[in-house]
């Protein structure tokens, strides 16, 4: 098993980074190895990958999501096992670190284990520039999904007060 993690700065508030990462189906606009990406149910994605000849898909799992922090997931195939993490964290003058982290523990990588590590980091690198460059030119977020994973679960909103239709009168 081996880890790599990667960080970048975008300048969009966190609110429409970690909105605009929820999007998924909109991957395939920046990031250059996903070529297709398929919502299945709010915690379940198809996922398609391509880097030059070789071809991956795969289904992966969200496991935890928490909008404005941080967003969990596991793979769900034998022979590309990997779990990550994507986080998101205020800077100082407004903008978001974006900091993804995965876990590939892939029998056969074995035998790739020196340079593969660097390669994935360089390729997960190169993808959040791919990021920074559509958020910011952007300026906005295209979409949201603001809900609460747990365990693999989509947790229920919280139920709004209900809003009484007689209006408050002034006491005193």
């Amino acid at each position: 098993m081996y880890s790599v993690e990667e960080t970048i700065e975008v300048a969009v508030p966190v609110r429409a980074a970690y909105n605009q990462w929820t999007q998924f189906k909109s991957f395939p606009r920046f990031m250059t190895v996903v070529k297709k990406v398929e919502q299945i149910r709010p915690a379940l994605l198809s996922w398609t990958l391509a880097v030059g000849p070789l071809r991956r898909e795969f289904q992966a799992e969200i496991v935890e999501q928490e909008p404005d922090s941080h967003l969990t997931w596991q793979s769900l195939e034998r022979h590309f096992v990997h779990r990550g993490e994507v986080s998101f964290r205020p800077t100082a003058t407004g903008g978001t670190t974006v900091t993804v982290r995965i876990e590939v523990d892939s029998p056969g990588a074995t035998a790739l284990r020196g340079g593969l590590p660097r390669l994935v980091g360089r390729v997960v690198q190169r993808e959040l520039g791919h990021f920074k460059a559509y958020i910011e030119g952007l300026g906005a977020e295209s979409g949201a999904w603001r809900g609460t994973i747990r365990g693999g679960r989509v947790r229920p909103e919280e139920p709004r007060p209900h809003r009484s239709r007689v209006a408050h009168w002034p006491v005193g």
